[in-house]
């Protein structure tokens, strides 16, 4: 039986986090956070290398390498409290650079199914986020990984969209759908329609939660979806040939964040501006 110390954060006798079990030195500072347990193996294989480090509950995370750039993938699971979890564990760990990967559903009639978008910043609708900071408090992506994911979606040819979404509590009733049996508030009918009006671009459920948490640790954060649904006309396509473009841009997007670091690391500078490109 594991030995486990400290009720407030928990560790176990190596020093492995409770909600991940990794541990020191078993997780990069670049982590890339799926939802879904499944697509950390397949995120590993787009690597140069790349072994599994723990699988726990919805927690499953390899660590490898993209050329010299070290790099984990962590399965944060669906929702707000078990990505809250891992970004806690991460953040003891020394992950310092996250891209949130994932699906979402549009609510603006120009977006369709198999286009990525690049969340900019994220409306806290998911509940989690409010334990830790007001709501007032805004969740906003890091510029540079924003900069960044924009790059790398140009580079590979993608359509991108770059945005606010909403990050709701349920897939159901927390997105306007209808519950089990059609069960309904009057509140729900407006959601759709009112962020709508307000230029957000989709409904997911984690993206205020890591742009929230990371804020507020100093860590930096992003996020970037491919659309699978567009409520508006009511369509759905899970494209298996276009649901892992945002892997591939977050890929890329950590390459590009790391060879700016490397400049940085050179000229002293403690942020990215294009011109820093020249020197």
């Amino acid at each position: 039986m594991d030995e486990w110390k400290n009720a407030a954060r928990p560790v176990d006798e190596k020093g492995k986090q409770y909600h991940i079990r990794c541990g020191k030195g078993e997780v990069a500072r670049y982590c890339l956070l799926p939802g879904d347990p499944k697509r950390v193996s397949k995120i590993a294989q787009t690597w140069d290398c790349g072994e599994m480090v723990a699988d726990y509950r919805e927690h499953v995370t390899y660590t490898g390498k993209i050329g010299d750039l070290d790099i984990s993938a962590c399965s944060t699971g669906a929702g707000g409290g078990s990505t809250a979890s891992a970004l806690e564990d991460l953040a003891e760990l020394g992950c310092d650079t996250l891209i949130r990967v994932g699906t979402c559903g549009t609510i603006q009639e120009w977006i369709k199914p198999g286009d990525l978008i690049i969340c900019s910043g994220a409306v806290r609708k998911e509940g989690t986020s409010d334990g830790y900071v007001i709501n007032s408090y805004p969740a906003i992506a890091n510029y540079e990984i924003t900069l960044a994911l924009i790059q790398a979606a140009e580079h590979l040819g993608y359509p991108y969209h770059v945005g606010i979404g909403y990050t709701a509590g349920s897939f159901f009733c927390g997105q306007g759908r209808p519950g089990y049996k059609g069960y309904s508030q009057s509140f729900m009918n407006d959601i759709l329609p009112d962020m709508k009006a307000a230029g957000v671009l989709n409904f997911e459920m984690e993206a205020a939660t890591v742009l929230t948490i990371s804020s507020l640790y100093g860590m930096r954060a992003g996020a970037i979806f491919t659309v699978v649904a567009n409520r508006v006309n009511n369509s759905f396509q899970y494209d298996n040939s276009t649901v892992d473009h945002n892997i591939e841009v977050a890929n890329l997007a950590m390459q590009i964040l790391w060879d700016w670091e490397k400049k940085k690391q050179k000229t002293g500078k403690a942020y990215f501006f294009p011109s820093l490109l020249n020197g």
